[in-house]
């Protein structure tokens, strides 16, 4: 079974364009949606979690979001020993499932796609002051803010030379068309 990934940073529109995909039905496998479900009923994730983080990462068997933070926020070293435990739960869940395409913000920094051998990337991107926008506007927060969550991330123009196809979602490009030509490139045509 061939694999597709859709990237791109936060607020360049992947949910949008992953919404044009299931339109055409093409299910994408969300990495964000499966490591919180992960996380909240995956026993041997729970375990390593704990051991990790502490037994007071879950109470009564929820997570507890606030110690979770509160450890990665204490350093790199932290978020990357998460990242180690959970991102394997995540590339194994979606092996396991039926999903050929998958939507992952952070595909190239995180590393995932060394876990998951992907026959062609998407880039999803969009001009930096639209994401600006788009992420104020979804979670309602500042535009220095805003700016933080964007330059956390891989600088977009390495993530497009990564990928093997980019779509530009900057409300003025036609995404039906983009998607189509997506289709026809990765070989998938609907």
């Amino acid at each position: 079974m061939k694999h597709y990934a859709i990237t791109g940073g936060i607020g360049s529109g992947k949910s949008f364009v992953c919404s044009l995909l299931k339109s055409r039905g093409i299910d994408v496998y969300d990495c964000d949606a499966a490591a919180k479900r992960l996380m909240a009923c995956d026993e041997q994730l729970q375990d390593q979690l704990q051991q990790l983080v502490g037994k007071e990462v879950y109470l009564n068997g929820v997570l507890q979001k606030r110690v979770l933070a509160a450890y990665l926020l204490k350093s790199e070293h932290n978020k990357q020993a998460v990242d180690e435990v959970v991102h394997p739960a995540v590339a194994a869940d979606f092996l396991r499932s039926d999903y050929q395409w998958l939507e992952s913000a952070i595909l190239f920094d995180s590393g995932f796609n060394r876990r998951v051998t992907f026959d062609f990337v998407v880039c999803v991107s969009a001009p930096e002051e639209v994401r600006v926008m788009r992420v104020m506007q979804r979670d309602g927060i500042s535009r220095e803010k805003a700016l933080e969550w964007i330059h956390r991330q891989w600088r977009q123009e390495r993530v497009e030379q990564l990928s093997d196809f980019v779509i530009v979602n900057d409300g003025r490009q036609d995404l039906d068309v983009q998607v189509s030509a997506l289709l026809s490139a990765a070989g998938t045509i609907q």
